[in-house]
């Protein structure tokens, strides 16, 4: 008879998507994540298989966490104004408590950039072309620019979105809101 987890799954996961986002993927031990999760390796083999497992699921609790930022985009009818709304949001995340690493997403997509890790660089890409795809929709809400334009612009909205989240690892916030209203200025 299988025994019962002595503990929430998904309690579990956001302490080790927390771990990730701190430390990235290799620097993570699996002694750091039994101490962090408050569960030992047999059980986190249990449930997840093996580290790398675990932090696929980690991803899609940052994703879900991450979730009503899109959704926000998505619905705001404001064309850029909206998209930079976006910047801000996704940069008040990061001032969360706990939260101060940058964007899981882009700390994962520069640690895997020269890893042959198939599954992960997968949703990466997805991500980021869902990112992308909202932006190019939000900017042809300007019917004066052509579609080669608004491909362009939208390329380096998801661009200034990784660095944004790199600086907001390191910088002031003066200097990160001194970076989004120059971004917006280049469009």
């Amino acid at each position: 008879m299988a025994r019962k987890k002595q503990y929430n799954e998904d309690e579990v996961v956001e302490k080790a998507m927390r771990l990730f986002w701190k430390n990235g993927y290799e620097t993570t031990s699996m002694q750091m994540l039994e101490k962090e999760m408050g569960i030992n390796k047999f059980s986190i083999y249990a449930s997840f298989g093996n580290k790398h497992g675990l932090f696929l699921e980690s991803i899609k609790c940052y994703k879900e966490i991450t979730k009503s930022l899109f959704d926000d985009l998505r619905k705001n009818k404001n064309g850029i104004d909206g998209i930079k709304q976006f910047f801000y949001d996704s940069v008040a995340i990061n001032q969360q408590e706990g939260n101060h690493k940058g964007c899981l997403v882009t700390n994962t997509y520069n640690e895997f950039a020269e890893n042959d890790d198939l599954i992960i660089k997968e949703q990466m890409t997805v991500f980021m072309d869902t990112l992308k795809e909202i932006f190019i929709e939000k900017l042809s809400m300007d019917a004066s620019k052509d579609a080669a334009t608004i491909v362009k612009q939208a390329n380096y909205l998801v661009l200034a979105k990784h660095g944004l989240a790199a600086a907001s690892r390191v910088n002031t916030q003066k200097e990160i809101e001194d970076y989004i209203e120059m971004i917006f200025k280049n469009l």
